[in-house]
């Protein structure tokens, strides 16, 4: 069962994959690159500066540092306990890949999707009383997400549980948020 269904995850990323074209790729590129999403992040603390003042915004940005570093560590602990290989180091399907980038570390859960989901939620979380499009916050994981896919760095499995896994765990740090920003703040 379990191996039917990392052989169906292959062969859903070699689809996905397939899909893509020159004329698309540096598009994909520059989405991929965290240093190009920089504008989003900074235009975040503007609205947590501005909705909450400098002090408590400070605190919360500082949470959302942590929230970054946290989850890095996390994931390299699952991907150096997994050892699961990049698609694009699998001996099975990597000559079936357009691969424009190389990776060598794990697989296993996907940094990209993970980092990003915990951190577009929790900003979600902190945000959804004062702005009611916040919730667009949420594209910038699925599509930073899927560049992943694109590339054939990961496959979809590795995106979908790190997706799921950045959900979960925004909403438990938001909850000892609260509990930090009550006995600080209120």
């Amino acid at each position: 069962m379990f191996e039917s269904i990392i052989q169906k995850d292959k062969e859903l990323l070699v689809f996905l994959n397939s899909l893509g074209s020159e004329q698309w790729d540096p598009f994909w590129l520059l989405i991929t690159n965290q240093l190009h999403w920089t504008p989003l992040f900074l235009f975040i603390f503007y609205l947590i500066i501005k909705s909450f003042g400098w002090k408590r915004g400070g605190v919360m940005i500082l949470a959302m540092i942590l929230l970054v570093a946290f989850s890095d560590q996390f994931v390299n602990l699952i991907k150096d306990s997994t050892a699961r290989l990049r698609p694009n180091n699998d001996p099975q399907i990597k000559d079936s890949l357009r691969t424009l980038i190389k990776p060598q570390s794990f697989s296993f859960i996907s940094g990209h999707a993970t980092t990003s989901t915990f951190f577009s939620v929790f900003v979600v979380l902190l945000l959804r009383k004062k702005f009611k499009y916040i919730y667009l916050i949420l594209l910038f994981p699925l599509v930073f997400a899927y560049s992943r896919l694109y590339l054939g760095v990961h496959f979809p499995i590795d995106i979908s549980l790190g997706i799921l896994t950045g959900v979960l765990l925004a909403n438990i740090y938001y909850f000892f948020f609260q509990k930090l920003d009550q006995k600080l703040f209120v």
